[in-house]
C-alpha cells in the first residue's frame, strides 16, 4: 500500500496533529508569488446556493472556513469532517467563537453515514489521494449529493513542485523510482478528472498558478520532512540536507518552484 493511502500511517504520524500540514501551507504562504489566498480563491470557484447543506471531507484545520468567515452565508449548514480526531479538534478550536454554527464529525469518505441526497455541496480539498478506494468514495459522494448538487475536489497536477522533486532526486537518488506514488499521479488534476467523470457529469478543471521563489533553507527542509515518506528517506541526514539546500540558495540566490494546483468541479 502507498504511504499516501496507508490509513494507520496517516492517522498515527502524518495527520495526528497539524504540524506537517502547517509546514506545507507555510511554504506556499511565505514564498508564493501568485495573487490572493488559496482558500479565498477556492471558495470563489464554488457555486453554493442559499440554504445549502455543505460537507467538507478531510477538513484538516478548518482553514477554508477560517479564511472565509466574512463570506459564509448565515443560512448555510456546514459540516466539517475528517478521519483524524486530532484534526477535528484543531478545526473546532480554530473556528470557536467565529459566529457561525459548524458541525464536526469523524467521517471516512468511503462510508459517509448520512442519507441519500442529503447535501447540496461536497468538498474534498487535497485529500482524495489519501483514500484507499477512491471509486467507493466517489460513489458515496455522489450518493449523498442531491440531484444537481456540486462536488469540488482540490488537488495537484503532474507538474506540481517539479523542481523540488528534481532537487530531492539528486539528494536521495532512490526516490526517483517513486514518481508514480506522488499525489498528482494517484489523484491529480489530470488523473482525477477521469476518475470523477466516471461518477459525475459536467466535469471541469480550474487551475491557480502560485509559483514559489524560496529564499530560505529551513522552511523548504521543513516542507520536505512533512511529506509522508521523505522523513524516512532523509533519516538522520537533516543537517546535511539543510546545508545542501543552503548551497543551492547561495549559488542561485533562490530556488524557483512551479506549482500546479487547482480544482476539479463536477455536478451530480
Amino acid at each position: 500500500m502507498s504511504h499516501l493511502s496507508d490509513q494507520g500511517h496517516l492517522l498515527e504520524r502524518q495527520y495526528r496533529t497539524s504540524v506537517n500540514l502547517q509546514a506545507r501551507m507555510e511554504l506556499h504562504r511565505r514564498f508564493g508569488t501568485g495573487r490572493g489566498s488559496w482558500f479565498r480563491w477556492l471558495l470563489d470557484q464554488m457555486e453554493i446556493p442559499p440554504r445549502a447543506r455543505i460537507l467538507e471531507l478531510g477538513c484538516g484545520t478548518g482553514a477554508l472556513w477560517r479564511e472565509n468567515l466574512d463570506r459564509i452565508a448565515s443560512d448555510w449548514e456546514v459540516t466539517l469532517s475528517d478521519l483524524s480526531e486530532g484534526m477535528l479538534a484543531e478545526a473546532r478550536r480554530n473556528l470557536e467563537g467565529s459566529g457561525h454554527r459548524f458541525r464536526f464529525r469523524r467521517i471516512n469518505a468511503q462510508d459517509i453515514p448520512v442519507a441519500d441526497a442529503h447535501f447540496d455541496v461536497v468538498i474534498a480539498n487535497h485529500m482524495l489521494y489519501h483514500v484507499p478506494d477512491r471509486g467507493k468514495a466517489l460513489a458515496e459522494i455522489r450518493r449523498v449529493l442531491r440531484p444537481g448538487g456540486r462536488f469540488y475536489a482540490a488537488t495537484n497536477g503532474r507538474n506540481h513542485m517539479r523542481e523540488l522533486q528534481d532537487l530531492l532526486a539528486r539528494f536521495v537518488p532512490e526516490r526517483a523510482r517513486d514518481v508514480g506514488l506522488l499525489p498528482g499521479a494517484i489523484f491529480g488534476l489530470e488523473s482525477g478528472r477521469e476518475q470523477v467523470a466516471a461518477f459525475f457529469g459536467e466535469v471541469t478543471v480550474l487551475r491557480k498558478p502560485n509559483p514559489l521563489v524560496v529564499t530560505e533553507a529551513e522552511p523548504l527542509v521543513a516542507y520536505v520532512l512533512s511529506l509522508p515518506a521523505e522523513s524516512n528517506r532523509v533519516g538522520d541526514r537533516v543537517e546535511e540536507l539543510t546545508a545542501w539546500v543552503q548551497g543551492e540558495l547561495d549559488a542561485h540566490g533562490a530556488i524557483q518552484i512551479t506549482t500546479d494546483t487547482g480544482l476539479i468541479a463536477a455536478r451530480s
